[in-house]
C-alpha cells in the first residue's frame, strides 16, 4: 500500500475542469430561475402556487405542534449561548421526537416529512435557538441521509437511515485546512486494500464532527488498475479506530454549535460504505446541496420573524419626543424593511421547497437564490433590528436581564446568523455557481468559441450553432407581455400586483440582453468578471423574489383570511427590490471594478503599506493555515457521542 501523498498542485483549469465535471451537465426538466436569465418569465412554471397534499400537511402540522411545545418548554437558548453547548438532555428530546429522522422515510422509522414542513420545522427550531437548528441541518440536509436517499444502495439505506432517524447524529466532511471551494485540491486520501479503503487526512469545519456517530467523507482514490480513483464519498463511523477530533471549534455566533477538527490516520472503511462509483464525490456533495442549501434560508425566515416580532413589540412601546420611535420615519422604514423582506423570503422559500417536492422542476438556481439571497437579507434585517434597539441592540440578553430589563439577544442573532453567508457556499461562490449555470445556454451553444484550446473546425462548427441559435433567441428579447397594460390582470384586486410583474418580465429580457452583450464583449475573459456576474445574479434573485412574492400574495388571498395584508406586503417589497434593481443594472456597466484590481495588486505589493502605520496588531503567531500532514494524532480525542 502506497504512501498518501502530498497536497495535490492544479492549475486554474485543471481546478475548474474537476467543477465543471460534477456539475449536472443537463437539464431534463424546466427551470423558472434559469428560464428568467434566459430572458422568458415563466410565470406558468410557479402559478398557481403549488400546494402540498392534505395528507402531508396534516402529517406535518401535527409534528410542528409538538415541536413548537418542546422548543417553548425544552430548550433553554440563554443556557446554550451562556454555556457554549447543547445540553445532552435537549438533543435526547430531540431524538424522542424524531426530530433526527424529518426527512427519512417512514419505512426506515423516519417522519417522511416533505421539504416544506421539513423547512418549516426548522425555521422553528432556528428560531429557538439557532445552533440547534444548524446541528439538524447538517444531520439531515447535507449529513448521511440525504446522499443516502439519493445515490445510496438498499442495503447501505437499510443499515444506516434506521439508525439516522432515531439516535444516530451524522456530520458532512468536505472542507481541509488548505482547501475550501476549489475541491480539486483536495488532499485527504482513500487507498483501495483488499475490501477496504484507507483514508488519511485532515478535515477542518466538521459540523457536528464533535458528536457525531455517523460521516459523509470526501476523499481522493488515487488512479490504479482496478480503479477510476477521484474524489469519492464515504460512510465512516466516527467511533473507527485511527479517527480524532483534534479540536471543537469556538466562532462569533452558533455557540452551541459542536464543529470541530478530525483527522483520519489509517482508518479503515469497508468498500460497501462507499456512496456511488469511485470519482464521484463531488457530484454525490453538489446533488445533495441542490435542496440541502434550502434549510439555510429556512432559519433565515425564522430569524426575519423573530426580528420583526422585536421590531413591533419595542418600537410601540419605545417613545422618543411624544411618540413611539416607530411612528418616526427613520426608524418606521427599517420595520417596513423588515416586514415586507420576511414576507418575501418566506415566499420565496415555501415556492423552492413546495417545488422540490413536486419534483416537476429542477431548482438546482432556486434553491441556489434562495440560500444567496436568504443570508443576505437576513444579515441585513438583523442589522437594522440591533439598530432600532440601539444601546439595548448592542447589549447581551444577559446584561439586559441583569439590570432589569427584557433579555432580547439581538446581538446575538446577528452573530448568529452571519454564518450564513459562508455557510454551504460563501455569497462570491453562489454567485459564480449561479452564474455558471445562468449561461449555460450560451456556452453549450458558444462556449468552443471562447474556449483557447478548441481547433478552428471546433470553432467554425461551434460559430454556426451560435448562430442559429441567438437568431432565434435575440428577437424575443425585444418585446413581451411586460409592455402590454393588461397583462398579469389576475393580479389586480384591491392592491395591484400586475404592474410589478409587467416588470420582471421585462426586466428579465433586459438582464438576459445584458449578460449577451458582456459575453459578447468579454467572450474568453468573462469569468474573470466577477463583480458583472455578482451583479446579474443579485438582479436575478431580486426578479425571483419578486415573482415569488406576488403568487405568495395570490395564494393567500384566495385560499386564507390575509390576502388584503399579503397583497399589501408584495407590493411593498416589490417596490424596495425595483428600486434595488435599476441600481444594480447601474452598475453593471458604471463601478470601480478596473480600479479596484489595480488598487489589489498594490496592496499585496506593498505599495500602500505605510496605511497601515500607527496601529498594533493583537494577534497571536502561528502560521495562517494549520499543517495538516498526514499522519498520526498527537492530541487529545475530543470525540463526544450522545448517547
Amino acid at each position: 500500500m502506497s504512501a498518501p501523498p502530498t497536497q495535490p498542485t492544479v492549475t486554474e483549469r485543471e481546478a475548474r475542469e474537476v467543477a465543471e465535471a460534477a456539475r449536472e451537465q443537463d437539464w431534463r426538466k424546466p427551470s423558472f430561475a434559469k428560464e428568467l436569465f434566459l430572458g422568458r418569465f415563466r410565470l406558468d412554471l410557479i402559478h398557481p402556487h403549488p400546494m402540498p397534499p392534505d395528507e402531508d400537511a396534516q402529517r406535518g402540522e401535527e409534528f410542528l405542534a409538538k415541536l413548537r411545545d418542546f422548543c417553548e418548554t425544552k430548550i433553554d437558548s440563554a443556557r446554550i449561548e451562556r454555556e457554549a453547548r447543547i445540553p445532552d438532555e435537549t438533543i435526547d428530546g430531540l431524538k424522542e421526537l424524531g426530530a433526527l429522522g424529518m426527512k427519512i422515510d417512514t419505512k426506515y422509522g423516519g417522519l417522511g416529512l416533505t421539504q416544506v414542513y421539513y423547512n418549516k420545522a426548522l425555521a422553528l427550531v432556528g428560531s429557538a435557538n439557532p445552533a440547534l437548528g444548524a446541528l439538524l441541518s447538517a444531520h439531515q440536509s447535507i449529513g448521511v441521509p440525504q446522499p443516502l436517499k439519493i445515490f445510496g444502495t438498499q442495503e447501505q439505506k437499510e443499515t444506516f437511515l434506521p439508525r439516522l432517524a432515531r439516535t444516530d447524529i451524522s456530520a458532512f466532511l468536505l472542507t481541509e485546512p488548505d482547501v475550501g471551494s476549489d475541491p480539486a485540491r483536495l488532499a485527504t486520501t482513500a487507498v483501495p486494500d483488499g475490501d477496504d479503503y484507507v483514508l488519511d487526512g485532515v478535515k477542518l469545519w466538521t459540523t457536528n464532527g464533535v458528536v457525531a456517530d455517523l460521516l459523509v467523507v470526501m476523499a481522493r482514490v488515487p488512479r490504479t488498475e482496478g480503479h477510476k480513483g477521484g474524489i469519492t464519498a464515504f460512510v465512516v463511523e466516527a467511533g473507527s479506530e485511527g479517527i480524532t477530533v483534534e479540536n471543537r471549534n469556538a466562532f462569533m455566533g452558533l455557540r452551541g454549535l459542536e464543529n470541530g477538527v478530525t483527522r483520519f490516520h489509517q482508518v479503515r472503511v469497508p468498500a460497501a460504505n462507499r456512496i456511488g462509483p469511485e470519482g464521484a464525490g463531488l457530484k454525490i456533495a453538489l446533488t445533495t446541496l441542490n435542496t440541502g442549501r434550502l434549510s439555510l434560508p429556512a432559519m433565515c425566515v425564522g430569524a426575519g420573524k423573530w426580528c420583526l416580532k422585536i421590531a413591533r413589540e419595542w418600537s410601540a412601546a419605545r417613545e422618543q419626543w411624544g411618540k413611539p420611535v416607530a411612528f418616526h420615519e427613520a426608524v418606521g422604514s427599517k420595520i417596513s424593511f423588515i416586514a415586507a423582506t420576511t414576507f418575501a423570503l418566506e415566499a420565496v422559500l415555501d415556492l423552492a421547497s413546495q417545488m422540490a417536492d413536486e419534483d416537476r422542476n429542477d431548482i438546482r438556481i432556486e434553491a441556489a437564490l434562495a440560500k444567496l439571497y436568504g443570508s443576505e437579507m437576513a444579515c441585513l434585517m438583523a442589522d437594522e433590528l440591533v439598530q432600532i434597539r440601539g444601546g439595548r441592540g448592542f447589549e447581551t440578553a444577559e446584561s439586559l436581564a441583569a439590570r432589569g430589563e427584557r433579555a432580547v439577544p439581538a446581538e446575538q442573532i446577528l452573530r448568529d446568523l452571519r454564518i450564513n453567508r459562508i455557510f454551504e457556499g460563501s455569497t462570491e461562490i453562489m454567485h459564480l455557481l449561479i452564474a455558471r449555470e445562468a449561461v449555460d445556454a450560451h456556452l453549450s451553444v458558444a462556449g468552443d468559441l471562447i474556449d483557447p484550446e478548441k481547433s478552428l473546425s471546433d470553432k467554425a462548427k461551434a460559430g454556426a450553432q451560435a448562430g442559429a441559435f441567438y437568431a432565434r433567441w435575440l428577437p424575443k428579447l425585444v418585446a413581451g407581455p411586460g409592455q402590454l397594460p393588461n397583462s398579469y390582470s389576475e393580479f389586480k384586486h384591491e392592491v395591484d400586483l400586475s404592474p410589478h410583474l409587467r416588470y420582471v418580465e421585462r426586466t428579465a429580457r433586459k438582464l438576459a440582453r445584458s449578460t449577451f452583450y458582456a459575453m459578447s464583449r468579454w467572450q474568453g475573459r468573462m469569468e474573470t468578471k466577477q463583480g458583472f456576474l455578482g451583479r446579474i445574479v443579485d438582479i436575478g434573485a431580486e426578479l425571483f423574489a419578486m415573482s415569488a412574492a406576488c403568487v405568495r400574495a395570490e395564494l393567500l388571498r384566495s385560499t386564507e383570511d390575509h390576502g388584503r395584508e399579503a397583497y399589501q406586503l408584495a407590493d411593498v417589497f416589490c417596490r424596495q427590490s425595483r428600486i434595488r434593481v435599476e441600481e444594480l443594472f447601474g452598475r453593471l456597466w458604471t463601478n470601480t471594478d478596473d480600479l479596484d484590481r489595480t488598487v489589489v495588486k498594490g496592496v499585496l505589493s506593498g505599495t500602500y503599506a505605510w496605511l497601515e502605520e500607527g496601529v498594533v496588531d493583537p494577534s497571536g503567531e502561528g502560521p495562517w493555515i494549520a499543517d495538516a500532514t498526514p499522519g498520526p494524532s498527537t492530541k487529545e480525542n475530543v470525540h463526544r457521542p450522545i448517547r
